[in-house]
């Protein structure tokens, strides 16, 4: 049960209390370049989940083989290595989605949260404890991509899960088509910028209201 429990609350940690794009604003290149649509979100967010995690296991997996004074340029031979394999992937299975991520694939490389991770938490830990680490951070940063690349497609077209044929094949997908037309300053750079404050703002809400609530619940149970 409680390690049941201490999986649920790292869960918890990577998703909400310590989020890597909505509260340390660790990535946020790709974050705001290419969250457009879900779709973009989505590839990105997944193909950065995979790359943490396994960064995250084969780092923790070699730590007592690589000498301190070489760690961070090893680490980075093992992010790069993976980034190259799912870029080949993506390239292979899912060209259009290749083509509209572009650049930002290979730059998973420079994310700041991938070698973050792999110093602070998998040089230091077990390859079980590391993994889950991983794919809770990822998991963390991936929904915040789908979400904001959901909202801003949203605003900015007036439809949501549009070009879903660039995940599965098939003829080109105008999406639910919700309104006619849309906000075009969501889809560009400001957009970015904004739509992130408004999540920050929400998130920091929500939390001061939870502790508001904790605090008027605990003086009364005095």
């Amino acid at each position: 049960m409680s390690e049941n429990l201490n999986i649920t609350d790292k869960f918890r940690t990577g998703i909400w209390h310590d989020n890597p794009g909505l509260v340390q604003l660790l990535g946020l290149c790709p974050l705001l370049a290419v969250t457009t649509t879900f779709v973009n979100g989505f590839g990105l967010g997944l193909a950065t989940l995979l790359v943490l995690t396994f960064s995250n296991v084969l780092v923790s997996a070699t730590r007592r083989f690589i000498r301190a004074d070489i760690r961070i340029p090893m680490y980075v031979l093992i992010i790069a290595s993976l980034v190259t394999c799912i870029e080949m992937i993506v390239l292979a299975w899912f060209p259009s989605l290749g083509r509209s991520l572009g650049i930002f694939i290979p730059l998973i490389v420079t994310n700041c949260t991938i070698v973050a991770r792999a110093e602070i938490f998998a040089s230091r830990n077990s390859v079980g404890e590391s993994f889950i680490d991983g794919i809770s951070m990822g998991s963390g940063f991936a929904l915040l991509l789908i979400a904001i690349g959901t909202f801003r497609e949203l605003i900015g077209q007036g439809s949501i899960l549009s070009r879903l044929d660039m995940l599965f094949g098939g003829e080109a997908s105008p999406g639910l088509e919700l309104v006619d037309g849309g906000f075009l300053l969501a889809i560009l750079p400001p957009g970015a910028f904004f739509t992130l404050a408004l999540f920050v703002a929400g998130k920091n809400a929500l939390d001061r209201r939870r502790q508001t609530s904790r605090a008027v619940s605990s003086n009364s149970l005095r």
